[in-house]
């Protein structure tokens, strides 16, 4: 009896282990399916992108400077008269015609009479002086408020000649032969407004602890731009004619700059890395000296940063 127990136990066991081997199998199946599903969704994934192709034209290398709006006149508005500032019609940075209204003062005289008459309503004397802009300019600085006493010659507010705006280009000794043989310029905003500028004179000291000249360079536009404005001035160094020239976007480099290569179109769903010689640059486009590109070739101009070589894409219209 005891033996065909074992036996019956035995048979059990192994009908238990078969099932688990048979389920294991199918898992194992299974998952081997999903890692192979979940592959084949990574291989399918395509980055997109935007093209462009190589021109061929002039480009233009440039250096960018720091320039600073300053007003080399100034005009120094005063009071004509002892009294009380009744109205202030003006407000800092604004932009002034001659003969504008700019203070109106009461006198000293006026306030005493009223103040003599008080509810006598037969006489009145208003005694107020009104104080008019010489000439066009900027208001950069208002000395009183409305209610302030002051004297006769006390100064009220300083008017910049608008005529003699100009920036003030900080150059480094080094490079001021780009300054003196270009004589012009391109000044950038920060709202990116680009204006052009003529470099009308130069400082004749230079600042001893940067080390900089300061050339002055005269805006040519009729905008009203305030004193302390920053700007980017951009000179030109050298010009090349009929050279390959692509977008900045479409060059890419290593961390330290010595390496650099473009994302060429392959097949319309494949990018290769070509790696090429940078030439001169500027601020929107970039000199390719080397290798020679066919009119026809698509280069990444967005979506290229960080793609492998050999990489799927995507192209957007």
């Amino acid at each position: 009896m005891t033996v065909l127990k074992k036996s019956k136990i035995t048979r059990n066991a192994w009908i238990n282990i078969s099932v688990f081997i048979s389920m294991s199998l199918v898992l194992s199946f299974a998952g081997c399916g999903n890692k192979r599903t979940k592959v084949e969704e990574v291989i399918e994934a395509k980055t997109p992108v935007t093209v462009t192709t190589i021109s061929r034209k002039s480009i233009s290398e440039t250096l960018e400077l720091p320039a600073i709006l300053i007003y080399l006149r100034k005009n120094i508005v005063r009071s004509a008269t002892t009294g009380t500032v009744e109205n202030i019609s003006i407000g800092l940075g604004d932009f002034v015609t001659k003969g504008q209204l700019l203070f109106t003062i009461k006198t000293l005289e006026a306030s005493a009479i009223q103040g003599s008459l008080k509810g006598d309503t037969n006489l009145y004397f208003k005694g107020l002086i009104n104080v008019n802009s010489p000439e066009n300019g900027v208001i950069i600085s208002i000395s009183h408020q409305k209610s302030d006493f002051v004297q006769g010659g006390d100064e009220l507010a300083v008017l910049s000649d608008r005529s003699s705006m100009v920036f003030n280009l900080e150059t480094p000794f080094e490079q001021k032969q780009y300054i003196e043989q270009s004589r012009s310029c391109l000044l950038r905003l920060p709202d990116s407004t680009v204006i052009k500028g003529v470099i009308s004179g130069r400082m004749p000291e230079m600042n001893a602890q940067s080390q900089t000249i300061s050339y002055l360079v005269k805006p040519l536009t009729s905008n009203n731009l305030p004193q302390n404005l920053m700007a980017t001035a951009i000179v030109n160094k050298q010009t090349r004619e009929n050279v390959q020239v692509l977008p900045r976007a479409a060059l890419l480099g290593n961390e330290t700059q010595t390496e650099f290569w473009i994302m060429k179109v392959f097949n319309d769903s494949t990018a290769v890395k070509v790696p090429v010689k940078k030439g001169i640059e500027n601020y929107d486009e970039v000199e390719i000296s080397d290798p020679q590109f066919l009119p026809e070739d698509r280069i990444l101009m967005t979506g290229n940063y960080g793609l492998p070589d050999t990489a799927a894409i995507t192209i957007l219209q």
